[in-house]
């Protein structure tokens, strides 16, 4: 069988008939970008390349529309009304969020609405969600009319908003958002957004007409809402996009499947009817195949529904090792918004270190002055062959519950350093998949960025020894009382806190309603299926 039948989903196994996306795309160039100052630098210059006739698209869960994409500017604001006085389509669609009090971004989202619809461009604020469901989607298209080959596109964790320019350093964006006091007042961020050329970007920019030209009123399930849009004169109405363009010509090695998540609602999307969950679909055939290493790095990491996907992997698979790296601590304080996620997050990685006893290792990151660092990418790599970067954790909500999507790559390239086929299935590890984790691993292990010290991490087991070790010496530098040279790296070893049973006896159903929601129809849910 095709390595790409093997480890990407058939348009059968998307499971919705109704979409016109195709089920991957050949000829794409992916490249990873490891932080919210590295996206913003790169989304500068790639806007500023488009002229009149050109096309800007993009979603978010958050803009801001006074965050900074360079230390000089220009604003997010500034950066899109600029094209849409040189005559670029500009649209966009953004969760119309609930209040700031909450902790969430509602008023953020309608000023952003405000400054580009002022300034002539088109931005609808998408309640087509489920009951405390959100539009979590994060990507921006860029097409050119008169030369496609110019075309690219932005997709995966990081929001047009505050706190995502940090760099390498982690020190923290100055246009900061409010977090728990143990990320200190500008919390340092780990982020991770891909940037694709080829044929890849015109299935984005199909992802975001399929929504945009979608009947259903974005304030459809919510009609206090839509009371609350027409007094304000929001946009509740979706003027036809200009003609679709060619897609851009084949420019790399890699295959890029779009994964998404869409929930079953009432009335349904017209392109998802009844939702989708290729988000978990695409996950669970490729953590199948993991045979020898699954490297994660998420935001959540809960649920029993996708942990256990997990410990079946780990018990099939003897010589698997699972690598979680998440946030030490949640993003916000109090009982009520720490606490249930507490709850989620022991359970998934208690059950997945049961299913592999010793070979479940999780971390959290902090900084040089040993603050930590709130780890928002959603990234996995499996054996060094299939990887995805993404807006999905790994969740519940977010294979089920929210809108989502990631882009899953595959390289063509086999990658000649050995190990050569770290899974023994024939394979063969792929340089794209390799290179992104050990990039990320460089840093988090304060290794050669240039990759000299590479064989380090190579091999699955010899990378798992080096991560202990570190981490180990670190933590025994912290309980020391830090006297001597810091030691290199800033990973530390995660303890998921177990709370106690009077404090898990209201936090559990919290955490199962509010926190990690099932958007699937209910006959899905018994089977406990996807």
């Amino acid at each position: 069988m095709d390595s790409r039948e093997q480890w990407l989903l058939s348009a059968e196994e998307r499971g919705n008939p109704a979409t016109s996306i195709p089920g991957w795309t050949e000829g794409n160039l992916a490249e990873p970008l490891l932080h919210g100052s590295e996206y913003f630098d790169r989304l500068v210059d790639a806007v500023l390349a488009l002229d009149a006739g050109d096309q800007l698209f993009f979603t978010d869960w958050r803009g801001d529309p006074d965050q900074l994409l360079r230390d000089g500017g220009p604003t997010v604001a500034e950066l899109f009304t600029d094209a849409v006085e040189r005559g670029v389509c500009v649209r966009g669609l953004v969760w119309r969020s609930h209040m700031d009090k909450a902790s969430f971004s509602k008023e953020e989202n309608r000023a952003l609405d405000r400054e580009i619809e002022d300034g002539g461009g088109q931005v609808i604020l998408d309640q087509r969600v489920r009951r405390m469901g959100s539009h979590h989607q994060k990507f921006v298209v860029l097409r050119h009319d008169e030369d496609q080959s110019k075309d690219v596109a932005f997709v995966g964790g990081i929001d047009l908003c505050h706190s995502r320019r940090d760099d390498a350093r982690h020190l923290g964006d100055r246009q900061a958002v409010a977090m728990s006091s143990a990320y200190g007042p500008t919390p340092p961020w780990h982020d991770v957004q891909l940037q694709l050329r080829g044929p890849a970007v015109h299935v984005l920019d199909t992802v975001f007409r399929e929504r945009w030209h979608d009947p259903t009123s974005p304030d459809s399930h919510n009609p206090l809402a839509w009371v609350r849009d027409r007094l304000n004169h929001a946009r509740l109405e979706a003027s036809a996009l200009p003609p679709q363009l060619p897609p851009p010509p084949p420019c790399g090695p890699h295959v890029v499947q779009n994964l998404r998540t869409y929930p079953a609602i009432r009335p349904g999307y017209e392109f998802a009817p009844r939702g989708e969950r290729s988000v978990a679909r695409g996950y669970t055939k490729a953590i199948k195949r993991a045979r020898r290493l699954v490297y994660l790095e998420d935001q959540y990491m809960w649920s029993a529904d996708v942990a256990r996907l997990f410990a079946d992997a780990l018990t099939d698979n003897p010589d698997l090792h699972l690598v979680v790296v998440v946030p030490r601590v949640p993003d916000q304080e109090g009982a009520l918004g720490s606490r249930p996620q507490l709850v989620g997050r022991w359970q998934a990685i208690e059950m997945c270190q049961r299913a592999g006893t010793g070979r479940v290792h999780v971390f959290d990151v902090e900084n040089h002055a040993g603050t930590p660092v709130y780890v928002h990418a959603k990234v996995c790599v499996v054996d060094d062959a299939w990887a995805s970067v993404g807006s999905d954790n790994f969740n519940r909500r977010s294979w089920t519950h929210d809108s989502e999507l990631s882009s899953a790559v595959l390289d063509t390239t086999l990658d000649a350093r050995e190990p050569r086929d770290p899974a023994g299935t024939g394979d063969g590890a792929r340089v794209f998949a390799r290179d992104l984790r050990l990039t990320l691993v460089r840093e988090h292990l304060d290794l050669d960025p240039d990759g000299d010290e590479d064989e380090l991490l190579l091999d699955p087991e010899r990378f798992i020894d080096v991560l202990t070790e570190r981490a180990a010496a670190l933590e025994a530098w912290h309980d020391g009382g830090r006297q001597g040279p810091r030691p290199p790296g800033r990973l530390r070893a995660h303890r998921a806190e177990q709370l106690p049973w009077a404090t898990r006896l209201w936090a559990t159903p919290v955490y199962r309603l509010v926190d990690d929601p099932d958007g699937r129809p209910l006959r899905m849910r018994l089977k406990k299926d996807f």
